[in-house]
């Protein structure tokens, strides 16, 4: 145990709800590879440790949790080592907490850090634990956003460069112009907000970017998912295609001479580098469900789902969405495109159809423009270069406004289903 940290007091007067729960941790820092064991006394406190230790945020951390409190955790230790963390709950009073601890300290290694989550909000303990050398004292009950919060304010410098923010877009179907959409939201972001962004193009056989921005790079993407042992921000920056003044691009090779296989980790290296790299990463995810693809998608800070108004898009952003919400239940839900919309003579949904089942009030609903996105597609150029007063690209505007934090999406107003809901009810045998 640790006896010179610095600690201080994070008391949680109430449990948050889980809305208060994903604000509160949308701003924290993956926290990085370390070992954690929990002693609790109460399932109140157990359930939100377990629950933190199942948060993104907390993919590279090992956490453990033991029933037994403090008395458990000594005898514990007496055979087994110390991991990084060890998180204490405890309901003695505060004599009876100070010597357990001063036993406790006895079997712990001298690096480990303690948190202590009491039940006494009393200045005094709080005071004895900060000359004892406690990381963090927490009085209950807790969140499971108290939890990540305290374990990032231990291990995540502060003084560290800043991580620049993920947004990953995907389409529900093949075709429904989900990389468009990526790739004219990047160029919107560092144009209107003068702000550095990187996309980054993972179809590797038949991704659209460096056609979309009119690029012939020799190398990519491709050379440092292949070679993660060169990875570090210096070989990120040689592989970037200038597209714009503020916009560089991770291009695809877009050829088939070999196949594109990966570990579910593949792109993990290359994404937190690029992180460090750009205050902003968008991912073109490519319509396809694999270990990689859920893997990036569960990090990612932001989803844009991209859908046309069609039955079989809006089954599979219902599951999209609903997988995603279970991967990710610390975050807010993946937001939605309708693209496509007003096709002549395409029978549709209707968007606010389209949305109910989702539970989700679209980013953007963007109507069928076909010679606008084809000319800038034959061209090599984004919307808002072909015509910048276009409605589509005030759209695509507001995308990026929201996407960056700098507005909300307008709630609109809800109808019924209709028979929707029925269609996308299994037959019964």
């Amino acid at each position: 145990m640790n006896m010179s940290n610095l600690a201080y007091d994070s008391v949680s007067e109430d449990s948050e709800t889980p809305q208060q729960d994903i604000a509160a941790m949308s701003a924290l820092r993956p926290v990085p590879r370390i070992s954690i064991q929990a002693f609790c006394e109460t399932e109140s406190i157990a359930g939100p440790i377990e629950r933190a230790g199942e948060d993104r945020r907390m993919a590279k951390a090992h956490l453990k949790v033991h029933m037994g409190g403090v008395a458990t955790a000594i005898e514990f230790y007496q055979s087994a080592p110390t991991p990084n963390l060890i998180i204490l709950e405890s309901r003695s009073e505060p004599k009876a907490l100070l010597g357990s601890l001063r036993e406790l300290s006895e079997v712990c290694d001298p690096t480990s850090k303690v948190v202590i989550i009491g039940h006494y909000n009393d200045v005094g303990l709080y005071r004895e634990l900060i000359r004892a050398g406690i990381s963090e004292y927490v009085v209950a009950p807790i969140s499971m956003a108290d939890i990540v919060s305290v374990i990032s304010s231990i291990f995540v410098d502060p003084e560290a460069d800043p991580i620049g923010r993920s947004i990953a877009f995907i389409g529900a179907k093949g075709g429904v112009g989900s990389s468009t959409i990526a790739h004219n939201v990047a160029w919107s972001m560092s144009n209107l907000f003068s702000s550095e962004v990187v996309v980054a193009d993972l179809d590797l056989a038949f991704g659209t970017a460096n056609i979309n921005f009119d690029q012939d790079p020799a190398q990519g993407i491709a050379e440092a998912v292949f070679s993660p042992e060169r990875i570090d921000e210096v070989y990120l920056d040689r592989l970037l295609a200038q597209c714009a003044e503020r916009l560089s691009l991770l291009a695809a090779p877009s050829t088939l001479d070999r196949v594109y296989d990966f570990d579910p980790e593949a792109f993990s290296q290359i994404i937190d580098t690029a992180q460090r790299s750009a205050p902003v990463l968008v991912l073109d995810v490519p319509h396809v469900w694999s270990g990689w693809s859920k893997s990036t998608l569960m990090q990612a800070d932001d989803i844009v789902i991209t859908a046309t108004p069609e039955l079989a898009n809006l089954r599979n952003a219902k599951n999209l969405i609903d997988t995603l919400q279970k991967l990710r239940p610390n975050d807010a839900p993946p937001k939605l495109v309708i693209n496509q919309v007003g096709i002549a003579k395409r029978p549709e949904i209707s968007a606010e159809d389209f949305a109910e089942p989702l539970g989700i009030t679209p980013l953007a609903v963007i109507p069928f423009e076909p010679q606008l996105f084809g000319n800038a597609a034959n061209n090599g150029r984004m919307l808002g270069e072909m015509d910048a007063k276009n409605p589509i690209v005030q759209i695509v505007n507001e995308m990026a406004h929201v996407l960056t934090g700098r507005s909300e999406i307008k709630a609109k107003k809800k109808i019924g289903l209709g028979g929707i809901l029925g269609k996308l009810k299994p037959k019964k045998k």
